[in-house]
């Protein structure tokens, strides 16, 4: 399995002879170079969409049809899609598992929220979520956007993630501190990648609170277009 992280909660993830872009955000992006926009989705194969907020949604449909490639998310959102959109969908929802041809994706919950801006106002774009995305002889948890929740119990105990991307900025979701909380309460990571942060001022800039705290887990501060090999 190789990740790469493309900035804030965006990343390509190549799994099972799979290129999956998680929540790619390329226009505006201030930490991704115009100049990389065409390395990060080259060979794409799929599109996994956590939420409809800008920063992970901007950029979903514009690729699905320049590279028409299909996009796997909440089953509200891909229906309407697939309807109005013209582009190819994987609707499913939280407890479902699809198999992209060799990954196996299980969508879980999230707590956040999932909304955009239109002509008509604020929209809602179904429900927030994450992915456990297994294949390679690994299973990774994709949080999304979210804070603490309950729902971590289970989805460690049932899934059993061996890594871990984390959303951990603070204000927005999580900070390094919730997420090393989470990390220690309910999760047996052998590596985990926080992510969502660094971005903008208003966020965390460091994950030395994380590191610091699991001695034990392999904490790996992502840099953009560098690829991470598990």
């Amino acid at each position: 399995m190789k990740i790469t992280w493309l900035g804030h909660g965006s990343f390509r993830i190549e799994v099972a002879g799979r290129v999956l872009l998680l929540d790619p955000w390329l226009s505006g992006n201030p930490v991704l170079p115009e100049d990389r926009h065409e390395d990060a989705v080259a060979g794409a194969t799929h599109i996994l969409l956590t939420h409809t907020h800008f920063d992970h949604v901007v950029d979903v449909l514009p690729l699905a049809k320049k590279l028409n490639i299909p996009v796997a998310g909440q089953y509200d959102l891909m229906s309407h899609w697939a309807e109005h959109e013209g582009i190819e969908t994987i609707g499913f929802n939280k407890g479902g598992t699809v198999d992209l041809g060799g990954p196996k994706v299980s969508m879980v919950p999230a707590s956040h929220s999932s909304t955009f801006a239109s002509a008509e106002g604020l929209r809602h774009g179904g429900s927030e979520v994450g992915f456990v995305i297994a294949g390679d002889g690994h299973a990774l948890y994709c949080s999304g956007d979210t804070g603490l929740m309950a729902d971590m119990d289970w989805i460690a105990d049932y899934h059993k993630p061996d890594i871990g991307i984390l959303s951990a900025g603070g204000h927005f979701t999580m900070d390094m501190a919730q997420v090393a909380y989470a990390a220690k309460r309910w999760f047996a990571f052998r590596t985990l990648i926080p992510c969502h942060y660094k971005t903008f001022p208003l966020l965390e800039q460091s994950a030395q609170t994380l590191i610091d705290a699991l001695p034990d887990v392999k904490v790996i501060e992502p840099q953009v277009m560098q690829a991470i090999e598990v």
